[in-house]
């Protein structure tokens, strides 16, 4: 009779937990933020790392995002005579909620499990204890800029994912189904608010940047010091990140509607 009580409490104060070390954690970060110009080249270079070089898998998903949108939309709206409005679906679907919460899970499985690779390999090769050796705070060296590339490179990665996705959505309804160019950037136009919509994505396109940055370099800093707990880890970040990815989504959403 005890075995199913002691599971559930594991099951659900162990998450409780997690999520309160994580969050100590992220005060402990920020209470050593420190700003400078070895920073901001650290900076840059984490932005480049997580940002950049995952341009490839966000231009070709977007693409093919926006070709299936598209196709799925057009198919559905013209049944009731409304194919004209397909770009309206389009544009709205992807910048209030498919581009932010699809490119941070790619950002996620991408850069996030190489930053918590990258700091669970420096903890188990003691990288990290060596550079407490030298006077050297890691998580101002290893964690601030990590934390702030994610904020930075996000929206970013969003906004692009945006256009390759609108791309793409160009491409099948006016190309392969001969509608109206003027018709479909029209009624996109008059439909889509700018600081609202658009804006509304880059937001959180920013807040699941540093969401999904946080949980990286948490999970890394925490992992256990062997190719197992680094393995574990990097599960732990792409699960984890998706979750809260949702979650946060559907939080932001309810507020800016």
């Amino acid at each position: 009779m005890t075995a199913p009580k002691d599971f559930s409490n594991r099951l659900l104060a162990e998450p409780i937990r997690e999520f309160g070390r994580a969050g100590l954690f992220l005060l402990t970060a920020f209470s050593r933020m420190r700003f400078g110009i070895l920073q901001l080249g650290e900076i840059l270079r984490q932005v480049y790392f997580v940002g950049v070089r995952s341009l490839v898998i966000i231009v070709i998903c977007g693409f093919f995002v926006g070709l299936v949108l598209t196709l799925q939309t057009y198919d559905t709206l013209t049944r009731f005579g409304a194919g004209d409005s397909v770009s309206t679906v389009l544009a709205l679907s992807l910048f209030r909620e498919l581009a932010p919460v699809l490119t941070a899970i790619l950002f996620a499985g991408r850069a996030g499990t190489s930053v918590t690779a990258e700091i669970g390999l420096m903890k188990a090769t003691e990288q990290l204890d060596a550079l407490d050796l030298m006077a050297i705070d890691p998580l101002e060296r290893i964690v601030q800029p990590r934390l702030l590339a994610g904020v930075l490179a996000v929206p970013a990665l969003v906004a692009i994912f945006n256009v390759t996705a609108l791309l793409g959505g160009v491409f099948f309804a006016v190309y392969l189904m001969g509608s109206d160019p003027i018709t479909f950037w029209g009624n996109m136009q008059s439909s889509v608010e700018l600081g609202k919509d658009f804006g509304g994505g880059l937001l959180k396109g920013a807040v699941f940047g540093f969401l999904v940055s946080w949980l990286a370099v948490y999970f890394g800093w925490s992992a256990k010091p062997t190719s197992e707990g680094v393995a574990l880890a990097t599960t732990q970040t792409v699960i984890t990140s998706a979750i809260a990815v949702l979650l946060i989504d559907f939080v932001l959403s309810a507020f800016m509607l």
